[in-house]
């Protein structure tokens, strides 16, 4: 067939006699003109364009959309082209009923296609590179367009061509577009006056696009890159080259801020609490507040959402109407071609009926669908993500406000709050994702039943039915999942403190040979814990069956009912396409049971918010600075401090302080210079009406030293609180003087009428802060130096001063990385002494007139007391002229105080000097005097005491981090290895390895369920997935012979054919309930099979792992940190034991289901496969740069997570020092940057996720588009249309589940980690536990007999021996005492006798037998030791001294009696089974000794080692013990290694140890007596 323009069948067509424009060929060419001549102009200025980028703006993003009315411009050019589409499809359905091509009926609409797309290309140029003057070629465009439409639609309109035509009211809407972008453009001249006016309007980027840190564009970027998430490819494909961090996703857009938000939403809770002031019953709506902070994107959302659910109906009914077009095709009656050969003008009902063009605009529909979905997903994630930002601050403003009776006294504990801050407001988060649903929900089900009711009459109700009675049951699961979950986490906390407890004593449990006691008690709750866990995975499987059974069984019910009710046969039109609307109607219904059950949840969240909220409130502070604390509005005065200082060393504080500041008050005539702080009259409670202080009247004096003491319990602390303000006050007033401004000024200007202080003197002693140690120490999770210096500005003089005098030098020493070392909840643990004197520092560094110090020496010992009295508060301070107030209970300081405060019960009993005192209370002065001559004599005791206390928490931290260092070094070691190995192609490597799936961890996870259900698992998915497609085959053969029957029976009315087999409906139905009910089966078992693998590997992983920790050598503890191995237990066994199931399960599922999908299109249209090939590649890539990105998007949200949970813990626990040290505005602007850099990175990770969906849903468009255009031609070939209507239902359904593949795929990655982390500690070596019984008495050792044959130990292979060659003969029955320096190998050798560390030469021989050649549990149950550190675990006092049951009570007491402890033990509720805490907390650290050594002497062995066993306990218990030793072991032979020589001053020999060799061994008569023996020295020294 020719082309031509005009077409070649009629002459006239070419003829212009009735004037230019009348024929109707030459407008249609006229209409060309204007889209040539933009593609003219404007193609050289794009190439120009796109080489010169130098032109642009120096703004670091070319997003910036700065031209007015941008996105109403894409918007009508988005309808521009689908307009063209349409009137370029009605020009081809027009042409195909010529004779002839007629090209000017559809070749004017394709150029302005392509014309349109041209023009938003070159706009967008233009715009990004700021060229205005450029849009003219736009605008000429523009109208030159709108006329030449014009004139065609003026001319139709004479020729009689009106609405009633389809091409009529195409070019009337192109008229309509046309004339808007011109009024478009028209506006933007108007605006910024680029042309025909003198002076253009100059502009300047948005704040956020000129800040280089601002790296989430999705606010700022035109509308496609909206859509499509174009602008995060740069990140995600760039990750896969080096990972994203945080400096990569850079920090928040201000519009998205907490700040902001928190703004937005206090105000609105501001307007709501005036609107309740007057009501008193009535509390301010926090849901109000919400919805009038946030309301607005919430119904943009459902806006979206709403669209999105009615474009989703399109799907089945254009499968419905391409369906019947192929049967009417095949029907006999073929309508024949009208070839007409004037211009023929197409009916819309004619333009639908063609099937290309209904397969396009179910590809357009979807493709809109999915965009329109995922926008509005998006917008309720910001939404969520903003509403918690601003929550977490309001919380946080409020906790820094909480009354401290209030947190004290239970109200509010510590655990509401993390509550509030971690589980509340992430739910409210949630509900607010899921909350378009609840209105979206209804209307998508009510549409899908109405259009199941048009399709299949009555019958279509009952399916509904079926679907909506089952949804109650989901609800009922899904609240028993929930109970579950509970019930799971409530064992799993109890196996968790087991866990820990056997890992903090393992050191005993070994010696002891107890391991398996306890090992057995974690499984036992392991057991239960498993038990709850079956339950959790019954109803999981369950919820997973319910969401693939309801469909089937409705679908059953549907066309079985309507297979007997219906007088029409079933069509495959009308089945498949009802098949599309029964999966569209599941997913709401599945989601309303979660829906449903997240609002519950939200509601009590926002009832415990409200509470919170309105709790009690710190008094108003005012005689303290003029104002309440400092407010987070302060911030919104000046914007631009905000922006700039968010991340700089120094933070916003100054700024804020700045315009903070309020007027200072002046003082009163009546406070002389002399005080600093005055009560009068105070009455002051703890929040009950019941005055705690009373009757308080005293002062303060300025620049002296003030010492508060009385007995334990009188009101010492409460006085500085209720001084600071935390109190309740009841009546009286608290004055706190100013000093006059010359003071302030340095001592070098004299005047004291200044005009003005500088700025220097008004910081040097900030007037409102005061510097507060409180008696409970507490720590920042900081480093020691920023613990010390508490964010003022680092002066190192100072520092150095300081830390001198609190003497924290030694300890800063030993940490690996000296002050700059990570302390506090999360770093590492410090001693009670190391901790307090941290505090002390802290309030010695700052920079304040006034100091309160709170016992603070009473976790240290008696040097460093002298050495922090002496130089700190002595020296330090009052050099300083600082006034500070002591409390404290050493009275021997007494003689220092200027001014003493003594307190009984909560009132005042004295204040005056010590010489006032002394005159005037001759009573109270005697008392004091006994008691300070009691304190000297234990002084003098305590002396060796103290110096080994503090000597011990240094060594013990030396211990722990020594062997942190080791680990750390090994692992060093395998690193560098491992970075050798790499060097060679590390890029390459690097991208592989991150992108590649761990194969093998998985294989570990999934045998380690154990082959059989393994297999019964694959097995029964595949069985599960091909029954699925059987289902819906049979329902095509069937609905195809049904048609074929009809359409024979309408054929064959008049002749009688034979040769039609006569349609078997009760076959096809027979067939159908039986494969729908075996695919229910089936799901069942399948759902079941992989929770039950789930589970026992679950079972298995944690059995092993316990086992092999527990048999691990000691060494492994040494070198592993214990928050590792516990790690393994708690956050890794979780995500084994409950996430790693269902996400197998999603997995498995949905690559299934794509799978079957794609195998039923390809056996239904064999072509379609080729169209595969591209599709494949472009998954692929996409899957893979999207799971590496995801992975590190997941672990910077997580990362980030945590510091802020540690900031509100924190702030919570250390209220009072923050409040006093009036800090609250640094912690607030520290908790701010916390909340936005976990939103940013959260905000990335749900935007990868969307650019996923995004990219998966569009390929599904394009694959439903292949399916559907190549099974419309191969159908012309005589496929069934049942088979037709098969592909393109399941090409449907691929839609919906390749993004899941790709999800499951990326968290099924992540959560593998845990089990390759579990893995490594699999692979430890356990010590051996082999040996030879035979030759062992039963009663062996008896004598006790020790001989050591030339010994040599070490704690590893790797590692330098700790004992060189030692030799020594012990008798039976004497008392040998071993001594000697720190590190000289004293405790190897007693770990030597029990085989925990490595003996690679010679050997130790007990009565005759080589103790290398036993088992390890007889040799380790058959000696006693007694350790430095004592250790009793949780449970009874019985259990504690005789885990094994094997003593009657008569031979525990007796231990008891002997450890001197029988009475005390008596005095307790229940005797021998009273409750021992954790850690034996309940007892004090000497008595916990006390029961070690009972311990020891329950098992009657005939050697005891006692290590170090004096070093943490006092004298009279030491002599105990020295007693105990001497009578009730008379018989046994006892190796003690000594800390104080004195203390083995009366053994029968005595080994002096040095780096691992024995220096001298004799009786200690005989060393004492050489003047120059070691061990005379060491005397010498004790002494």
């Amino acid at each position: 067939m020719p082309l031509s323009f005009c077409g070649n069948d009629n002459a006239s067509a070419y003829s212009v006699d009735d004037g230019v424009l009348d024929n109707g060929c030459f407008v249609d060419a006229l209409n060309l003109v204007p889209h040539v001549f933009l593609l003219f102009i404007t193609f050289p200025i794009l190439f120009i364009g796109w080489g010169s980028q130098s032109s642009k703006v120096q703004i670091h993003h070319n997003t910036w959309l700065h031209f007015p009315g941008h996105n109403m411009r894409w918007i009508l050019t988005f309808t521009l082209l689908f307009v063209h589409v349409c009137e370029t499809a009605e020009g081809i359905v027009s042409d195909g009923y010529m004779k002839s091509r007629h090209l000017h009926l559809f070749l004017p609409a394709f150029m302005g296609f392509i014309a349109a797309t041209t023009s938003v290309v070159y706009y967008h140029n233009i715009e990004t590179s700021n060229f205005p003057k450029l849009l003219l070629a736009l605008f000429i465009y523009w109208v030159l367009a709108f006329i030449t439409k014009t004139i065609k639609l003026v001319k139709y309109y004479e020729h009689n061509v009106g609405v009633q035509h389809l091409r009529f009211c195409i070019t009337a809407m192109l008229v309509i577009l046309y004339g808007l972008l011109m009024a478009v453009e028209i506006n933007v001249i108007r605006v910024r006056r680029y042309v025909f006016f003198a002076n253009p309007q100059k502009v300047k980027p948005p704040e956020d696009l000129q800040d280089l840190g601002v790296r989430f564009l999705q606010p700022f970027v035109n509308l496609l890159s909206k859509a499509t998430y174009w602008w995060m490819n740069p990140l995600i494909i760039g990750a896969h080259k080096r990972p994203i961090d945080l400096k990569k996703i850079g920090k928040l857009p201000i519009a998205m801020r907490a700040l902001t938000n928190y703004i937005r939403l206090k105000d609105a809770y501001e307007e709501q609490r005036k609107m309740v002031a007057d009501q008193t019953d009535k509390s301010p709506s926090i849901w109000r507040s919400m919805y009038r902070a946030f309301g607005r994107p919430i119904l943009l959302s459902s806006t979206f959402r709403y669209l999105a659910d009615l474009l989703g109906f399109a799907g089945p009914l254009c499968i419905y109407c391409i369906l019947l077009r192929l049967d009417d095709r095949k029907s006999p009656q073929i309508s024949e071609q009208k070839n007409v050969t004037i211009l023929y003008f197409v009916s819309s009902h004619e333009l639908l009926e063609n099937t290309s063009v209904l397969a396009v605009l179910l590809f357009l529909a979807l493709i809109l669908q999915r965009t329109f979905l995922q926008a509005s997903y998006y917008v309720t994630i910001e939404t969520g993500i903003n509403l918690r930002g601003a929550l977490l601050a309001m919380i946080y403003n409020k906790m820094l406000r909480l009354s401290t009776s209030n947190m004290s006294m239970g109200d509010m504990t510590l655990g509401q709050i993390n509550n509030l801050v971690a589980i509340e407001t992430n739910q409210l988060m949630w509900f607010l994702f899921l909350c378009p649903n609840l209105w979206a929900m209804p209307v998508q089900i009510i549409m899908g039943v109405v259009l199941l009711h048009y399709l299949l009459g009555f019958s279509a109700l009952i399916g509904a039915c079926v679907i909506v009675l089952l949804a109650p049951i989901q609800y009922f699961i899904a609240t028993k999942l929930a109970d579950a979950q509970k019930s799971t986490l409530d064992y799993s906390t109890d196996r968790l403190k087991k866990t820990n407890e056997i890992l903090k004593g393992i050191k005993l449990l070994k010696l002891y040979a107890w391991e398996n006691i306890f090992c057995s008690s974690v499984e036992e709750t392991r057991v239960k814990e498993l038990t709850s866990l079956k339950t959790f995975a019954l109803y999981t499987s369950l919820s997973i069956f319910m969401n693939a059974a309801i469909p089937i069984a409705a679908v059953l019910a549907t066309f079985v009912t309507h297979a007997y009710t219906s007088t029409t046969e079933l069509s495959p039109a009308v089945a498949f396409a009802s098949l599309a609307l029964f999966h569209i109607l599941v997913t709401p219904l599945f989601l309303l049971s979660t829906v449903v059950r997240f609002a519950v949840k939200a509601i009590v969240s926002v009832q415990k918010l409200g509470e919170f909220l309105l709790s009690d409130e710190i008094g108003d502070d005012s005689w303290r600075n003029g104002e309440t604390s400092v407010s987070l509005e302060s911030c919104k005065k000046h914007p631009g401090a905000h922006t700039k200082a968010i991340n700089r060393k120094q933070p916003l504080r100054y700024q804020l302080d700045s315009f903070e500041q309020p007027s200072r008050r002046q003082p009163r005539p009546t406070e002389t210079e002399d005080i600093a702080v005055k009560v009068n009259n105070g009455f002051f409670s703890w929040g009950s009406n019941m005055a705690t202080l009373s009757d308080i009247n005293m002062h303060i004096p300025t620049g002296q030293l003030t010492m508060i003491v009385g007995q334990v319990g009188c009101g010492k602390s409460s006085l500085l609180l209720a001084m600071l303000g935390e109190m309740q006050t009841i009546g009286g007033k608290v004055h706190w003087s100013k000093l006059p401004e010359c003071e302030l000024i340095h001592e070098g200007n004299s005047s004291c009428h200044a005009p003005e202080p500088s700025f220097e003197a008004m910081q040097s002693k900030n007037r409102n802060s005061v510097a507060y140690a409180a008696q409970k120490s507490w720590l920042l999770n900081a480093t020691v130096e920023e613990n010390i210096t508490f964010g003022n500005p680092f002066n190192k003089q100072r520092y150095k001063a300081v830390i001198d005098t609190c003497s924290l030098q030694p300890d800063i020493d030993l940490l690996p990385f000296g002050d700059q070392t990570e302390i506090g909840e999360r770093g590492i643990n410090l001693s009670g002494g190391q901790r307090q004197r941290i505090c002390v520092a802290r309030a010695l560094y700052q920079n304040t007139n006034i100091v309160f110090l709170d016992d603070p020496f009473s976790a240290l010992d008696i040097h460093l007391s002298d050495h922090l009295m002496q130089e700190g508060i002595l020296k330090f301070l009052q050099d300083d002229k600082r006034t500070v107030v002591l409390v404290t209970h050493k009275l021997q300081y007494l003689i220092h105080a200027d001014w003493i405060i003594a307190m009984k019960d909560g009132t005042l009993l004295r204040e005056g000097t010590l010489k006032d005192i002394q005159n005037n209370d001759i009573e109270l002065y005697k008392h004091w005097k006994t008691l300070m001559n009691r304190q000297d004599q234990e002084l003098e005791k305590d002396t060796d005491v103290a110096d080994s206390q503090t000597a011990l928490e240094r060594k013990n931290l030396r211990r722990a981090l020594y062997s942190r260092e080791a680990k750390s070094q090994i692992d060093d070691e395998d690193e560098e290895e491992e970075e050798e190995e790499d060097d060679e192609d590390t890029m390459s490597m690097m991208t592989s390895r991150r992108s590649k799936i761990p194969w093998r961890v998985c294989w570990k996870y999934l045998t380690s369920g154990g082959f059989v259900l393994l297999f019964m698992m694959i097995f029964s998915k595949l069985l599960k997935h091909s029954v699925i497609v059987a289902i819906d085959y049979w329902l095509a053969t069937w609905t195809s012979s049904a048609q074929n029957s009809s359409m024979s029976a309408n054929s064959s009315v008049n002749s009688t054919l034979t040769d039609t087999a006569p349609f078997d409906l009760s076959y096809y139905t027979i067939g159908f309930s039986i494969l729908c009910s075996s695919g229910i089966v089936l799901c069942l078992i399948a759902s079941l099979t992989v929770e039950w693998m789930g589970l026992s590997a679950a079972r298995n992983l944690h059995h092993n792992l316990l086992n092999k920790i527990i048999l691990a050598p000691i060494r492994f503890f040494d070198i592993t940190p214990l928050g590792q191995i516990l790690n393994r237990f708690s956050a890794d066994t979780n995500i084994i034991d409950q996430h790693i199931p269902p996400t197998l399960e999603s997995l498995t599922r949905s690559t299934l289901l794509c799978l079957s999908a794609i195998g039923v299109i390809a056996f239904v249209t064999p072509f379609f496969l080729i169209a595969m090939l591209p599709l494949g590649i472009a998954f692929y890539f996409i899957q893979k740069y999207f799971r590496v990105a995801s992975k590190d998007l997941q672990d910077l949200d997580d990362s980030t997570q945590l510091p802020l949970l540690c900031h509100f813990s924190e702030t919570a626990e250390g209220l009072t020092t923050i409040r006093a040290f009036r800090h609250e505005t640094r912690f607030k602007q520290r908790m701010l940057e916390l909340i936005d850099t976990n939103n940013v990175a959260y905000l990335f990770l749900s935007a990868a996720n969307r650019w996923l969906e995004v990219r998966t849903d569009y390929l599904g468009a394009v694959i439903v588009l292949t399916a559907a255009v190549t099974s419309i031609c191969t159908s012309e070939n005589g496929l069934q249309s049942g088979l037709v209507g098969l592909g393109l239902t399941y090409a449907l359904t691929l839609t919906n589940y390749l993004n899941w593949v790709v999800r499951s795929l990326a968290d099924l990655e992540v959560q593998m980690g845990a089990v390759k982390k579990v893995n490594g500690f699999l692979s430890t070596e356990s010590e051996n536990y082999e040996g030879d019984l035979s030759q062992v008495p039963e009663d062996w050792p008896q004598q006790g007999e020790i001989k050591i044959q030339d010994l040599s130990v070490r704690y590893d292979s790797v590692l330098k021996p700790v004992l060189k060659h030692v030799n020594a003969y012990i008798n039976p029955g004497q008392k040998v005492g071993i001594c000697g320096r720190t590190g000289s190998g004293k405790s190897s050798l007693s770990l030597a006798f029990f085989r925990m560390v490595d003996m690679f030469e010679g050997k130790i021989i007990i009565d005759g037998i080589d103790i290398s050649k036993l088992p390890l549990p007889t040799l380790r149950s058959r000696l006693s030791i007694i350790l430095q550190d004592p250790v009793l675990f949780s449970g009874s006092i019985r259990f504690n001294l005789d885990p094994e049951r094997t003593c009657t009570d008569d031979r525990l007491w007796e231990a008891l009696e002997i450890a001197q402890l029988k009475n005390m033990v008596k005095s307790l509720p229940g005797g021998l089974d009273a409750v021992v805490t954790e850690g034996g907390e309940n007892f004090s650290v000497g008595q916990r000794q006390l029961f070690c050594l009972a311990r020891a002497f329950v098992r009657k062995s005939s050697i005891l080692i006692m290590d170090e066993a004096t070093a943490s306990i006092d004298m009279a218990t030491e002599n105990i013990l020295q007693k105990v030793v001497m009578t009730a072991f008379a018989d046994r032979t006892v190796v003690t290694i000594a800390h104080r020589v004195h203390t083995i001053l009366t053994a029968d020999q005595v080994i002096v140890m040095k780096r691992g060799n024995i220096l001298e061994y004799d009786k200690p008569q005989t060393l004492l007596a050489h003047e120059d023996s070691v061990f005379a020295s060491f005397v010498r020294a004790d002494m």
